[in-house]
């Protein structure tokens, strides 16, 4: 435009322009001061009706003598020095306001700017979002390249489309989903480490566009399908379209991982209803056998324990008191408290029960395990090895009814059980049960010498009491093996 420049005395460094009339009549609405080398805002001299006014690439430092402008609807600052955002409040009608590639560390002062279509601020200093959210009928908002490290303080744009956050040191990014009417949104070259970070963007139903170039997360093999899974909506990703066959292969990797996903969180619970069970059996034990000789726990060490059955922190109430499991693992049978036994009766299907080799119980008594002996022997026909813990063997006739075995080569009867503290107990064992194949007992491999010493030991005492004892009194020694 051409345009002339004075100085007027009442002011005297600030310049003021104006246009000849018929140069104004030919473009009333329009002004454009672009490249003047101005350092100051200079006085528009009858411009009150300008509607569009530029001042591009100058040397402004503060935004001032334009409060007159009550028409102005459109007003550019870019590339400017301009540090802080001011002068505008009187400027109700302005639609598109443009302050990019200036030195502006705050956003501040647009309280009366409440018709505001577009707000550029590109190229600034800004650090963080702020004093925007009564702009409603905002639908361009650029804040690229500036110095945000959060993206928040979003709510009240209900009508943002367009959102371009380009070049910062965005972290995070929360409230994206507090836009209703965003389609458009750029966060390419960034500092976004994974969708977790970004997790709000699935709510964005009308997002169609988006950017994520550049950030650390935009490397990882699984980017693309990650965020195509989670934000269905997108049309459009990191400037290329989305083909049909992309969203399909999305969905289907979408949908293992949900499976994945339902899997893992299947077996943390069962694995939690174990720990919890076996907790509980566990507790269940040391109510009832406090004080017993032998017990691996000392009353004083269950002074800080609840005897109440522990409850599971999530889903099912009816798991959370269960004092008993029962779960074959391989080649292992596992037994833990007294209703574990009725688990005995149970199909458990002729291919899982032939491969089951051991067998451990824990927390049950062994009075209660003996009547269930002989259907450990039926159902798990090569059950070659049992171990016993916590299970109360107190007497050496308890062992007797370990005979019915057939197979057994290994046996544990671990410390806590009393019978341990006999002298004779591991000669006994070996003596009683001399006609199975133990070749192992408690760990320690049994050798033809040990044999020879339980025979010599327990060979003459046996001789003479099944020559001399009545067998009711016999038995009462001995023990029934029937």
């Amino acid at each position: 435009d051409r345009v002339l420049f004075t100085e007027a005395a009442a002011t005297p460094g600030v310049p003021v322009v104006y246009r000849l009339p018929e140069d104004r009549h030919t473009n009333p609405d329009r002004l454009n001061l672009d490249r003047r080398k101005l350092n100051v805002c200079p006085v528009l001299e009858g411009e009150d009706n300008v509607r569009l006014l530029n001042f591009q690439h100058n040397f402004i430092s503060k935004i001032e003598n334009i409060s007159q402008l009550k028409r102005l609807i459109f007003l550019d600052f870019y590339d400017n020095h301009l540090e802080c955002i001011s002068g505008l409040s009187s400027l109700k009608s302005l639609r598109v306001l443009m302050l990019g590639k200036n030195r502006i560390r705050k956003i501040e002062n647009l309280d009366a700017l409440t018709k505001l279509d577009v707000l550029d601020l590109h190229g600034n200093k800004i650090s963080s979002i702020d004093n925007l959210n009564h702009l409603s009928e905002l639908r361009v908002l650029n804040l690229a390249g500036n110095d945000i490290t959060e993206v928040r303080n979003l709510r009240g744009m209900q009508a943002l489309a367009e959102l371009n956050l380009r070049r910062n040191k965005i972290v995070t990014v929360s409230e994206i989903d507090q836009l209703p009417n965003l389609q458009r949104l750029f966060l390419s070259f960034n500092s976004i480490q994974s969708f977790d970070d970004i997790r709000c963007l699935s709510q964005c139903n009308v997002l169609s566009e988006l950017s994520l170039d550049g950030n650390p997360f935009s490397v990882e093999q699984s980017y693309k399908h990650c965020v195509l899974k989670n934000i269905p909506s997108l049309r459009q990703f990191d400037m290329r379209r989305i083909t049909e066959e992309e969203k399909r292969l999305a969905n289907v990797i979408a949908k293992k991982e949900d499976d994945k996903k339902k899997e893992v969180g299947r077996i943390t619970h069962l694995k939690e209803k174990k720990r919890i069970a076996i907790n509980n059996a566990q507790k269940q034990w040391e109510i009832f056998h406090v004080g017993t000789p032998g017990s691996e726990n000392s009353k004083s060490s269950r002074e800080d324990k609840s005897s109440e059955p522990e409850m599971l922190s999530q889903e099912s109430v009816a798991d959370s008191t269960i004092c008993h499991l029962a779960e074959l693992e391989g080649e292992t049978l596992y037994l833990y408290g007294p209703g574990s036994l009725d688990a005995l009766d149970r199909n458990w299907g002729q291919q899982a029960a032939n491969t089951v080799t051991n067998a451990i119980f824990k927390f049950i008594d062994f009075d209660d395990i003996v009547p269930h002996l002989g259907k450990i022997q039926t159902k798990f026909p090569v059950v070659q090895k049992l171990v016993f813990t916590n299970t109360n063997i107190k007497t050496l006739p308890q062992i007797n009814a370990l005979a019915v075995i057939k197979h057994l080569e290994c046996l544990t009867i671990s410390d806590d059980n009393p019978v341990t503290y006999f002298h004779l107990w591991k000669p006994y064992t070996l003596f009683r049960l001399a006609h199975l194949s133990l070749h192992h007992l408690n760990d320690m491999e049994i050798t033809g010498e040990d044999i020879v010493k339980a025979e010599k030991l327990l060979g003459a005492l046996s001789h003479f009491t099944t020559s001399n004892l009545p067998q009711s009194r016999l038995l009462s020694l001995l023990g029934d093996t029937r």
